[in-house]
């Protein structure tokens, strides 16, 4: 895939996006990373290979496949920028919530080629889960080219623009969750008699295990908990599922449009 890709930003989402691509040896053309900030650049550089850094927009505009990186309150002045710098079939892709197709379109005076995209962490390993939505004037060639880049970090689902916010909830937020949790059980594996690696092996394929009963069984979700009798943690599952509804309700609400 021979395209100029730019990602405007240099923060956690575009060294994920890169550290997959070095890690898929994917062939691409030139890969330019714009961020004014030093350190962020350093940490990109230090770790990754044949990267183009700038700390001007006007090269990241020249690409063929743009990805804008940043943090929500600065999307709109950076796509602002790209106003009148940006080719007619220049492919925009947004990776932040609450700015949707049509918001961004016409702060680019009416651009077509667009998409969404929510990746999610996993995607470091190839194993994350992309929520994409395209904007209705999107080319085939540039819908094809950009799942084919999101695949090299997972699965790719194709999402009306609406749900990408429900989406960066349960998906993208969706691991910080849990990993917290799973490293403690780790820890307390260690501490019970496991090795590292019967530890790590044997919390990978119960999760795996507990998903798939879970959702796929045909069993409802009452039938699936009393499969087992010893719930040790069951006194706290009230307050667990109020830090939900309270945590992730309030997410929602602050970033949908």
């Amino acid at each position: 895939m021979k395209k100029r890709i730019s990602f405007i930003g240099g923060g956690r989402v575009t060294r994920i996006f890169l550290a997959a691509f070095e890690k898929a040896k994917v062939e691409t053309g030139e890969i330019v990373v714009m961020e004014p900030n030093s350190d962020n650049l350093s940490k990109i550089t230090a770790s990754l290979s044949g990267i183009t850094t700038e700390t001007e927009i006007a090269k990241a505009a020249l690409c063929d496949v743009i990805f804008i990186a940043v943090h929500p309150p600065m999307v709109m002045e950076t796509v602002s920028k790209l106003k009148g710098l940006i080719k007619k079939d220049t492919l925009v892709v947004s990776m932040a919530p609450k700015f949707t197709i049509e918001k961004i379109s016409e702060a680019l005076g009416g651009h077509r080629e667009l998409a969404r995209i929510n990746p999610s962490a996993n995607g470091i390993t190839g194993k994350g889960l992309n929520a994409v939505a395209f904007g209705s004037g999107i080319s085939e060639e540039n819908r094809s080219c950009l799942l084919e880049l999101l695949s090299l970090l997972g699965k790719n689902y194709e999402v009306a623009d609406s749900k990408i916010e429900a989406y960066a909830v349960i998906s993208a937020m969706g691991p910080t969750y849990f990993w917290f949790q799973l490293q403690k059980l780790k820890e307390l594996a260690l501490e019970f008699g496991m090795d590292d690696r019967e530890a790590k092996e044997v919390i990978a394929e119960m999760m795996r295990g507990s998903t798939e009963t879970l959702f796929l069984s045909g069993m409802n979700a009452d039938e699936v908990t009393d499969l087992v009798p010893v719930k040790p943690l069951g006194e706290f599952e009230a307050v667990i599922k109020n830090a939900f509804d309270e945590k992730l309700r309030g997410v929602f609400a602050k970033i949908k449009p």
